[in-house]
């Protein structure tokens, strides 16, 4: 079988290009070839949490690989059946262990029985989606596709320290995955912001909280500190978490040197503001999040499927273009008012699971 030829520079040039397409070369039991990998990036080439996502994939399913070593711009990569089971990944930096998930995630989900995985490393990075992010938002709406994610949060891990740990257990939907519409919010229900500062002094976070108590008008249990232990820092995530009937939406900004304490609850509330502005049910990440999984089960159903968001990135863009190489759909965009309407169709009838 010929590989599915992939140039890593197109759209926005970074990571998600790599990781999208092991997570479909997997599903689909096709082979890949990528170059240029992460060319617009500052340093191209595979970074070490690429490499161990690269290296998960390599485990989950016993593919047969050239080009996975640091630096590298070039990798093929030819997988074999999924295979079930207890996998334990270590990034080895503070780079993100939640990307290594969203890698090997799309295989297990659609695999013949519950896996489980261990992962080391960053928990809350600036550059992906962190832990409440993917506990909240993206566990929900996997559930919606029939999907099982369970997360566990065992260590917080921030950037530049890493040393975080979490887990997950992922049961497969029974029958295939359902495609679902999510087309509004619903009936919002709670909101509230958390201040994670472990090393850091108290007063940062009291700042913080009072940032957003002046700039969104939240108050009492609507601002959080929960109780995490000094030795899981340094670090600062502040993080906004909006409660609705049909889905969850999690903004964060993290703390850094030379930003005061104000400024991270500025970010913050913008990127609030911004998502309760428009109308669409998803913000920029969980769409971009959601189109991979939805995709699968579009395909694997031989039915439409559609969401709205509130943007729609270059990010977004890039992964639709990945994904219709693998999968035969094909992605519509509409502006639908403060919105994007996005829809994927199924152009065949639905696709051989025997990949998985």
């Amino acid at each position: 079988m010929n590989p599915i030829e992939l140039d890593g520079s197109a759209g926005e040039g970074g990571g998600q290009i790599l990781r999208s397409a092991l997570a479909l070369a997997m599903c689909t039991g096709q082979p890949m070839a990528i170059t240029r990998i992460r060319a617009k990036r500052s340093k191209p080439g595979l970074m070490r949490q690429h490499l161990a996502c690269v290296r998960a994939a390599a485990a989950v399913s016993g593919a047969e690989m050239q080009g996975d070593e640091l630096g590298s711009q070039a990798l093929s990569f030819a997988p074999g059946p999924v295979r079930v089971g207890d996998y334990a990944f270590n990034v080895g930096s503070a780079g993100s262990c939640t990307l290594v998930l969203q890698t090997v995630l799309p295989a297990l989900m659609t695999a013949a029985g519950t896996s489980r995985v261990s992962l080391r490393g960053g928990t809350h990075n600036p550059m992906a989606p962190p832990f409440p992010f993917l506990e909240r938002c993206f566990a929900p709406l996997l559930h919606r596709l029939g999907v099982r994610l369970d997360l566990e949060l065992l260590r917080h891990g921030f950037y530049p320290a890493g040393g975080g740990e979490m887990a997950a257990t992922i049961s497969p939907a029974e029958g295939g995955l359902l495609p679902v519409d999510l087309l509004d919010r619903g009936l919002p229900l709670e909101h509230y912001a958390e201040c994670i500062a472990p090393g850091v002094p108290r007063s940062v976070a009291q700042r913080e909280l009072a940032a957003v108590e002046r700039l969104l008008g939240w108050s009492g249990n609507a601002l959080r500190t929960p109780g995490v232990r000094y030795d899981e820092g340094p670090g600062n995530a502040l993080i906004a978490t909006l409660d609705y009937e049909h889905v969850s939406e999690v903004c964060t900004s993290f703390g850094e040197k030379g930003v005061t304490s104000e400024r991270v609850a500025e970010r913050l509330a913008a990127e609030v503001q911004a998502f309760i502005a428009s109308d669409g049910a998803l913000g920029p990440h969980l769409a971009d999040q959601w189109m991979l999984p939805l995709a699968l089960a579009v395909a694997g159903k031989g039915q439409a499927a559609a969401f709205t968001c509130t943007e729609l990135t270059e990010h977004a863009r890039t992964n639709a273009a990945v994904i219709e190489k693998f999968l035969p759909v094909r992605w519509r965009v509409d502006p639908r008012g403060s919105a994007w309407k996005v829809q994927v169709e199924a152009l065949t009838p639905r696709v051989s699971s025997d990949a998985s």
